[in-house]
Parts: structure tokens; C-alpha cells; sequence
């Protein structure tokens, strides 16, 4: 099970450091309100082409749970990507996929203040040089920097979408038990509807850029990889080794996505990127592998 969640996470990882990389691309060939609400519009299409006779199945399961599925679907969905669109308009994909690190983080001090979950020091430390890592990227290298505040809005705005897509992940649990595709097919509809005043006010605000060449094969790239195929694999991995350890994994997004960036986008890697990788590494690993041992010793002594 372990082996399928991580295969499973890391593909989730790889996916999502393709989708800092697509949302640079995007800047000046589609605006951000208008690729979220475009992308998850054909992400709602391509699910309901196949799902509408398991959602009539889990209907009435799925009823009484649509305020909570609006909520997910609005902040871990449409409030994350528009936040996160937004931010590659003003810094790098390299500084976008280095401070989603920040999520793990998130997560652990949320499970730990609202659900009382154990963490073990090993996953202290391991968060804590992820912490580091992402601190040191939005401060652009130097933390005298981010003391004074003195952050790119760009790096602000990710960091507010870190905040979002912790806040999902942990209430994934309260989540219906029911199939991965009713699930997909309430929350993408929602995320799709939750945009629209967004772009309405975009379109209003005259800001609103509609696609061209690139920014339809950017919509068309997000709509199916990091919108459908990475939520899946991201929910069933957290389903598998729960959201702690699950939410670790978003630490390899920077390792994906500083590569793709440098490949791709022909960014520049700086020193203070590689420094923040090798903590972000190093803490996901140093993390997991704690994480691992607990949950190996808290089975051996419940048999």
C-alpha cells in the first residue's frame, strides 16, 4: 500500500510542478481569473462525460454533503489556482513550486491545534527544514529580507495560496465516503462556479486577456493533469498513509517544478534555490522516514 501511495504522490508532485510551469506560460496569452474558471470548466466536462451515472448512484449520500464539497472545491480548487495564477504574474515558477514546500508545514500544525494528531520529532525536524527552505526562497535568499517584510507580492500571494490548499487538505477528511468520481464531479462544479464573479470582475476590471495558441494548450494541459488526474491521485494517496505524511510529498512539487522551470521556461537557478531543495528534500525525507517508523510501531503494538 505504502509503495502505491508514494507512486501515487509523486505523480501528484510531478504534475503539479508542471502546473507552476503551465501558469507561467500563461502570462500575457490568458489572464489567471480566466484560465481557472476556463480550466476547470473543461475539467467538470471531461469528468461528466463519464461519472454522471455513479453521482445519480451517490446521490443521496452527496446531498447533504454539498455545502462542505463547495467549500473544498472553492478553496482547494478555484481560491488555490487564482492565487497561484496570479503569482507567476509578478515571480518566478521556480519561487512558486519552492514555497508550496510550506504546505506540509501547514498541515502538521493544523492536524496538531485542531485534532490533538501525535507528530513525532523526527517530522518536526523534517518540516522544519522544509520551513527554512521556503522561507529562504521568498525571502529571495536572504532572511534579513522576509524579516523586514520586504517580499515580492508574488511570493505574498503564494504563500496565501499555501495557506488555501493546507486548509483543504486537512478537511479532506470529513469528506463522504463515497466514489473518487462523484467526488470530482461535485468539487470540480463548484470550483468552476465559484470563479465565474471572478472573471466577471476580471473582464470588468478590463484586465481579462483571452487565450491564444499558448493559453489554450495551457487551459487544456491544466484542465486534465494537475486539475483531474493529480486531485485523484493526491486524494487516494491521502486516503492510503493519511494527510500528514501524504501532504510531505508536496515537497518534491519544487524539485518537479524547479526542473521543468529551468528546462522549459530557461529560468535562472540561483544558489539560494539549490540550498532551499536540498532542505526541502532532506526534510521530506527526513520527515516520511519517522513518519514510517511510527506507523510501523503503532501497528506491531496493536496486534
Amino acid at each position: 500500500m505504502n509503495r502505491t501511495a508514494y507512486v501515487f504522490l509523486l505523480t501528484t508532485a510531478l504534475l503539479w510542478g508542471g502546473n507552476a510551469v503551465a501558469g507561467k506560460f500563461a502570462v500575457g496569452h490568458i489572464s489567471p481569473m480566466l484560465l481557472t474558471l476556463l480550466r476547470w470548466l473543461l475539467a467538470f466536462v471531461f469528468i461528466s462525460a463519464f461519472s454522471l451515472k455513479q453521482v445519480r448512484r451517490d446521490w443521496e449520500q452527496l446531498r447533504p454533503n454539498l455545502p462542505m464539497l463547495a467549500a473544498l472545491g472553492t478553496f482547494g480548487f478555484t481560491f488555490f489556482n487564482m492565487a497561484l495564477y496570479s503569482a507567476l504574474n509578478f515571480t518566478s515558477a521556480i519561487n512558486v513550486t519552492i514555497e508550496q514546500a510550506g504546505i506540509p508545514m501547514v498541515i502538521f500544525v493544523a492536524n496538531l491545534m485542531l485534532f490533538g494528531t501525535r507528530v513525532q520529532p523526527g517530522q518536526i525536524l523534517g518540516f522544519s527544514l522544509s520551513l527554512i527552505g521556503v522561507a529562504l526562497t521568498a525571502g529571495h535568499g536572504s532572511f534579513a529580507r522576509l524579516a523586514s517584510l520586504d517580499v515580492n507580492f508574488g511570493d505574498a500571494l503564494m504563500l496565501l495560496a499555501v495557506l488555501l490548499y493546507s486548509g483543504y487538505t486537512v478537511a479532506l477528511r470529513f469528506r463522504p465516503s463515497i466514489n473518487w468520481q462523484s467526488l470530482m464531479t461535485v468539487m470540480t462544479f463548484f470550483a468552476f462556479v465559484t470563479a465565474i464573479p471572478f472573471t466577471i470582475w476580471e473582464w470588468q476590471n478590463g484586465t481579462m486577456t483571452p487565450p491564444d495558441p499558448t493559453g489554450t494548450m495551457v487551459v487544456l494541459y491544466t484542465a486534465v493533469f494537475p486539475s483531474l488526474a493529480a486531485q485523484v491521485l493526491f486524494i487516494k494517496g491521502v486516503e492510503y498513509i493519511g494527510a500528514n505524511r501524504a501532504g510531505l510529498f508536496i515537497n518534491a512539487v519544487p524539485i518537479f517544478g524547479t526542473l521543468l522551470a529551468v528546462a522549459l521556461l530557461g529560468e535562472d537557478f540561483q544558489i539560494y534555490h539549490g540550498v532551499a531543495l536540498v532542505l526541502v528534500l532532506g526534510g521530506i525525507w527526513i520527515a516520511e522516514l519517522s513518519g514510517r517508523k511510527h506507523a510501523g510501531t503503532s501497528e506491531a503494538g496493536a496486534a
